[in-house]
């Protein structure tokens, strides 16, 4: 069972019908114990880092992610592998989960559009299980303002918008998309196929 965690900002439904899709056995849920039983989580996001925080310490959710994050698959989506992060510095600076080392911050667009939006490539830079059977020139969804800053060594792909974007981040049994991989066609389903493989036996 996968949780899908529901703090109240994030696009939930759209990543259950991929994982449904896919034929894999997830649940929509705010439930402390039901996160803990479950054998992995995603944890969505859309809208401003600060405002996904508070509701995530509201509900206590940002504990039982963090505690379950040492034992079980994290894959954290656009905003909410930014929440991955110690510290964004959207709207001020505010301080985030603290699995990945590093912080967020505003993409220097070189006078290209913000927010960054639509198809760019991925280019591997540290292989992990879920760039398994990656094909070459995949291109994947991104809508987003902000991009992580973090060391290279948890940057499995990048993508390049006027500066390199780490795209896809690894540390562990957290994971992090800045992309949509639900909705990046065949490519974003060949990544929550591999997400999901991580927990099957």
């Amino acid at each position: 069972m996968i949780a899908i965690i529901d703090y109240g900002a994030g696009n939930l439904f759209s990543v259950k019908n991929a994982l449904e899709f896919l034929k894999k056995d997830c649940v929509i849920t705010a439930d402390a114990e039901e996160i803990r039983k479950a054998d992995a989580m995603i944890l969505p996001g859309v809208g401003a880092f600060p405002d996904a925080m508070r509701m995530l310490e509201e509900k206590g959710l940002d504990v039982v992610i963090q505690e379950e994050a040492e034992k079980k698959p994290l894959l954290g989506i656009c905003l909410g592998m930014q929440m991955l992060f110690e510290t964004s510095y959207e709207f001020g600076e505010t301080k985030g989960l603290g699995l990945l080392p590093g912080c967020v911050q505003l993409i220097d667009g070189g006078g290209l559009k913000i927010p960054h939006m639509g198809w760019n490539d991925l280019t591997v830079l540290n292989p992990c299980a879920m760039t398994k059977d990656l094909p070459e020139n995949a291109y994947v969804y991104f809508v987003h303002s902000f991009r992580a800053e973090t060391p290279d060594e948890n940057i499995s792909c990048y993508t390049v918008y006027n500066e390199k974007i780490p795209a896809l981040v690894h540390k562990g049994f957290v994971y992090g998309a800045q992309f949509h991989p639900e909705k990046s066609g065949t490519v974003g389903l060949g990544l929550l196929e591999n997400f999901a493989r991580l927990v099957e036996k």
